[in-house]
């Protein structure tokens, strides 16, 4: 068959949504979706209309039509096919067949429509694997994401460090009576700059103004008080840093603010560092159903001392849930399946100095109930003042601690804040969003079921999708380094490890 377009529309013929396939213009395919409804026949479920050029195979939708248009030589079978799976697609997307809800999702479908066709013909794929491809996660970009996170954070330590090196510094000066290097080529010509001004209000005491005025410097950075040479860095760094409440000033005797004591402290790390990431990614049914969990981990390695470069890992697995484990690609695959020791498979080369290098990554995705972490079941039910919500949670995974919960129900905008009733945790209303955040600090084995309940004006899918966020310091599927020894008298190596277990999507349609 050659599918020239797919579309939806109106009983009157006005397009929703169209995806052409073929080279066409917008007046063309306007012209032939107006044409449409003057020439269908009424009384039938699956029907087509010809004209001397088109095709049109088209299924009602409640108020809306699938059409499409197909050139006169198509297999009429074929078209029929596709156009039941194109109609078993949309409801996917929209929950209600309405004009309203398909401009709502209309990229989507849009994106879908790409999975079923391609260049005018037919792809051979089912409703099943159109939903995987269109909801399909890219694992390099993970990747990239964590390599990015993990340098952000070790650049801010090092800001850190530097600027208690540039206190101590003025600090010295200032008892020794004498301006330390670095810190003369004038302040007055700093203040020009902002950024410069910046670095001076954060770091040190104001200087005194002197009786003569300095002149400013016209526009441009200055080249003063740069910590490296990566100035822009730097500068972009003590930016942040004012923005969070991270102030040093020695002089003015104030305490820094509790936005600064609330960030965490740098990880003391050692010349080999390890750090084990996990991201799940789940939907499940209002009404009960897991429809997909995957889990994604990595076990990065940073090695900062050459000394320690040719290391092995010996990695305990202790997962019962049907993980599958993939080695970097430099690694020792063999020596990993029979000894779970990751090392590289030249034993003379070494791991690159100062770079996160993935050596592990593993996947789990099952639609299995039980290993849902944490289970959460809401109810809405309908009053005479609106609806009456309950919303409990409860922990399956009884060895992890989650911290920082966050439980986020949408609310009808319009109907004010909700009566909130029995609470275990805390609520925030976020009346600009419309949604209505349970927080719970931790969830673990003592504090394992919780409930909520509250009242509102609105209807019961009105407090759906339901979304989950949380992190952990444990470990999902108990996969954890055990010991880093030398390729050579297998000698112990000294290491520090982080384990971190995020929410990439969690949500309850």
């Amino acid at each position: 068959m050659v599918l020239l377009a797919a579309a939806v529309c109106t009983k009157a013929g006005k397009a929703i949504v169209s995806r052409q396939f073929v080279e066409m213009t917008r007046t063309r395919v306007e012209g032939l979706l107006a044409a449409f409804p003057k020439l269908m026949n009424t009384g039938k479920q699956h029907t087509f209309v010809e004209t001397e050029s088109v095709r049109y195979v088209y299924q009602p939708l409640e108020k809306l039509y699938m059409v499409l248009v197909t050139t006169k030589n198509s297999n009429i079978l074929e078209d029929l096919e596709t156009l039941r799976l194109f109609s078993r697609v949309i409801p996917e997307y929209c929950r209600v067949l309405e004009e309203g809800e398909v401009s709502d999702h209309c990229f989507d479908l849009i994106f879908a429509f790409d999975e079923i066709v391609a260049l005018g013909y037919r792809e051979n794929v089912n409703l099943a694997q159109i939903r995987t491809f269109t909801e399909m996660d890219s694992h390099e970009e993970k990747v990239f994401r964590a390599v990015r996170e993990t340098q952000e954070r070790e650049a801010k330590a090092e800001m850190r460090r530097k600027a208690k090196e540039l206190q101590q510094a003025r600090r010295d000066a200032d008892r020794s009576g004498k301006k330390s290097p670095g810190f003369s080529g004038g302040f007055g010509s700093m203040s020009s700059s902002s950024n410069a001004t910046i670095i001076t209000d954060t770091l040190m005491e104001p200087e005194k103004p002197k009786a003569s005025p300095v002149p400013a410097r016209a526009s441009g950075p200055s080249k003063a008080l740069k910590l490296s040479a990566r100035g822009k860095e730097v500068d972009d760094f003590v930016d942040k840093l004012k923005s969070e409440g991270q102030v040093i000033m020695p002089s003015s005797g104030k305490r820094p603010s509790e936005a600064s004591k609330a960030l965490p402290p740098p990880v003391n790390t050692e010349s080999v560092h390890l750090r084990c990431e996990e991201k799940i990614s789940l939907t499940c049914g209002r009404d009960g159903g897991l429809q997909n969990l995957e889990v994604l981990g990595m076990i990065t390695l940073r090695v900062a001392d050459d000394k320690n470069g040719r290391i092995r890992l010996t990695i305990n697995n202790g997962d019962k849930k049907g993980v599958q484990l993939q080695t970097h690609p430099n690694v020792d695959k063999k020596l990993f399946t029979t000894d779970s020791v990751l090392g590289l498979k030249n034993p003379d080369k070494s791991f690159p100095l100062n770079n996160d290098v993935g050596v592990l990554k593993w996947r789990l995705q099952t639609t299995d109930e039980t290993l849902i972490p944490l289970t959460i079941n809401c109810w809405p039910s309908e009053s005479a003042t609106g609806c009456d919500v309950n919303i409990e949670y409860e922990l399956q995974e009884e060895a992890l601690e989650l911290n920082d919960v966050v439980i986020s129900i949408p609310i009808p905008s319009g109907v004010g804040a909700p009566v909130i009733g029995d609470l275990d945790g805390e609520y925030r209303h976020d009346s600009r969003r419309n949604v209505l955040e349970w927080c719970l600090p931790v969830v673990d084995v003592n504090n394992k079921t919780g409930s909520l309940e509250f009242s509102v004006a609105g209807q019961p899918n009105d407090f759906f999708p339901v979304n989950v966020s949380f992190v952990s310091k444990g470990n999902y599927c108990d996969i954890t380094v055990a010991k880093v020894s030398q390729v050579d008298g297998e000698v112990p190596v000294r290491f520090s490890s982080e384990t971190s277990f995020l929410v990439d999507k969690y949500e309850i349609l």
